[in-house]
């Protein structure tokens, strides 16, 4: 365990809730009369600071990022794929506890094992030391994966984009207008018009006003030949 917390760089003060994280199921089957306990527990927890962390590095590091496309990148973030790439990166299955048959089956390069492991140390980091120490590790991982997705083309910045164009001419400016909303409050469309002085130039809609910008602003680039 001490070799594994130089890998995580993180020290625990409660040496046992690093043991219990790495703690598979199948070995505390397999040692039944030491009563030992297993990660799955720390693994539920672990899944909601993961979640936690992540929407709050997003919301305030991506504002540029409209409601559905912060869910999106989030679910990639979180999901079981991106949390194996996570767990391979500290060469996890190394350290975990495991049964012999499950070790010797491919248990250690398992992905749902891997990844609940790594949801079952990062709540082991948070009750050991605190949200801060738990975020910090895990965004020593999604804060790469969240630039390469925000530089994707799934998550362009339109607003930004046509506001960068029309500043190259002085005296030009842009507003953005809500024209319509409508449906139920759980599920509103709002639509948006971008102004260029007084001249509608897009229009678009989405499920917040971000959104509608988002899509307002794409289709005056289109318009502008961009």
């Amino acid at each position: 365990m001490e070799e594994f917390e130089k890998v995580i760089n993180y020290t625990f003060k409660d040496k046992e809730l690093l043991k219990v994280a790495l703690t598979h199921s199948s070995y505390a089957n397999e040692h039944k009369k030491q009563h030992l306990k297993y990660n799955e527990r720390l693994e539920f927890l672990g899944d909601a600071v993961l979640s936690i962390s992540v929407s709050d590095y997003i919301f305030n590091n991506c504002p540029q990022l409209p409601e559905g496309d912060l869910t999106k990148l989030r679910a990639s973030l979180v999901c079981e794929k991106s949390l194996f790439v996570f767990a391979k990166k500290i060469n996890l299955g190394k350290y975990i506890y495991l049964s012999n048959g499950e070790r010797k089956g491919g248990g250690a390069e398992r992905p749902s094992i891997l990844s609940d492991a790594f949801e079952a140390v990062i709540a082991a980091i948070y009750l050991d030391g605190g949200m801060e120490k738990a975020s910090e590790f895990v965004l020593s991982f999604v804060v790469p994966e969240i630039k390469n997705h925000t530089a994707g083309k799934n998550f362009k910045d339109y607003k930004t984009k046509l506001q960068e164009i029309i500043q190259r001419n002085p005296g030009e400016t842009l507003q953005y207008e809500v024209v319509d909303v409508s449906g139920p409050d759980h599920n509103r469309h709002f639509v948006v018009e971008v102004h260029l002085n007084s001249n509608v130039i897009g229009k678009g809609g989405g499920r917040s006003k971000k959104d509608a910008e988002q899509q307002a602003a794409r289709e005056a680039l289109e318009l502008m030949g961009y």
